[in-house]
């Protein structure tokens, strides 16, 4: 089955250069390409992308509203921001919208498809420079000693740490020399003690609570 992906971009050359790669990568196939997302919540009405590829910067309404409106009404939909903002809030802000991959417009088309399908499989990708800073921010020794209301063991905060860090579920069992089943298990247990039930709200609520 193919991954369905839908673009919202306002820069017409980029959103036209997407597009063609997005059709021209097996396994894939375009839903749409717009300018803007005002009409976002239709389009995924009518569509029911996959993945959403979405620009920050956007008038009307920014990628950042669209991603936290899609989310609530939409929460199987897959977002990946893809935009020129390093700033760390614009990170934050993104990722507890809802959004699970964050890439600058640097990316290498190559890295923008492998990218895409590590987010339909599970996956947050993330460009290094992107992932560094959200690494930087969860190892200050000030977030690192915060008290643990929520009882997670050292191995399940290693694995939101992980999950923060972009990596995929075979990613992580790799990392921490453990089965994807025993990933799978403790993402679980994470979830019943932090009280969520998806990996976006669990890393929402991570950044929120600074919990790792």
């Amino acid at each position: 089955m193919a991954i369905k992906v839908s673009i919202y971009d306002d820069n017409i050359s980029l959103l036209e250069s997407l597009s063609y790669l997005i059709r021209g990568a097996e396994g894939f196939e375009l839903c749409h390409a717009y300018g803007h997302a005002a009409e976002v919540l239709v389009h995924c009405e009518q569509l029911c992308p996959d993945v959403i590829i979405m620009d920050i910067d956007m008038p009307g309404i920014s990628g950042i509203e669209a991603t936290a409106l899609v989310k609530k009404a939409f929460p199987e939909v897959n977002i990946m921001m893809f935009t020129v903002f390093e700033e760390r809030d614009k990170i934050f802000d993104a990722l507890c919208a809802g959004a699970t991959g964050y890439l600058l417009k640097k990316t290498s088309a190559v890295q923008i498809i492998q990218a895409v399908e590590e987010l339909y499989r599970g996956g947050s990708p993330m460009s290094s420079g992107i992932a560094r800073k959200v690494l930087e921010y969860f190892s200050k020794p000030s977030n690192a000693s915060k008290h643990n209301d929520y009882q997670l063991s050292q191995r399940e905060r290693d694995i939101l740490q992980r999950l923060l860090a972009g990596d995929s579920y075979k990613m992580i069992a790799e990392t921490c020399f453990i089965s994807i089943g025993t990933v799978y298990s403790h993402i679980n247990n994470i979830y019943k003690k932090l009280h969520v039930n998806s990996k976006s709200e669990a890393v929402v609520k991570a950044l929120n609570e600074q919990l790792v």
